[in-house]
């Protein structure tokens, strides 16, 4: 099946999950400007009347819920904002604030449980924030933003409550049980797949 531009653009910002640059998308897709350009207004012809919508500014590219759909996902929004975090949301956060910024590999692991939809509730919320992982770019780190950590009465995690203690039990779990490797100093990841 042959691939068109405007389906590889489409991919690549699908899994990227926010904005890239037009320059990036050039370079990943060994394209020129203009070709973008005309890819990208193909691809924003072929959502119209769709749940999502190209956004283009002049120097990047995203996806975003298209307008006519604003009040689906606000509602749906609503609803799952206004129940309580819980237990699972409890342990996300102190994984995230004590140990420092993780992946969802890395929590998932932690807690021995999938956690996507907890990361998805923290981070709709505005307790933590996504940031591009410097060691692997398949991969994001999750960390705590200036709004939790400003809910807590704290310039920074060091300042909780038995800060120390905490990230040295979390240092010493990784240690004794982990089938993680460390291939970089930043993160690691797990060297058997988990169903």
């Amino acid at each position: 099946m042959v691939q068109t531009l405007a389906q590889r653009i489409e991919a690549l910002l699908f899994s990227e999950g926010g904005p890239v640059t037009k320059k990036k998308l050039a370079q990943l897709l060994e394209s020129d400007a203009a070709a973008i350009q005309t890819a990208a207004a193909e691809l924003s012809q072929s959502l119209h009347n769709r749940g999502v919508a190209l956004i283009e500014t002049e120097t990047e590219l995203a996806f975003a819920v298209a307008p006519h759909m604003k009040d689906t996902v606000e509602k749906a929004y609503e609803k799952e904002l206004g129940r309580e975090i819980g237990d699972a949301g409890l342990e996300v956060l102190s994984i995230i604030l004590y140990r420092g910024p993780s992946t969802r590999s890395r929590i998932d692991y932690i807690r021995g449980v999938n956690t996507s939809s907890t990361i998805r509730t923290l981070t709709a919320r505005g307790l933590i924030e996504r940031t591009q992982n410097p060691h692997d770019q398949r991969e994001y780190l999750y960390r705590p933003t200036a709004e939790l950590l400003a809910h807590l009465g704290v310039r920074n995690a060091e300042e909780l409550p038995d800060y120390a203690k905490i990230a040295r039990q979390f240092a010493a779990f990784e240690v004794q049980s982990g089938p993680f490797e460390v291939e970089h100093a930043g993160e690691s990841k797990p060297t058997e797949s988990s169903n």
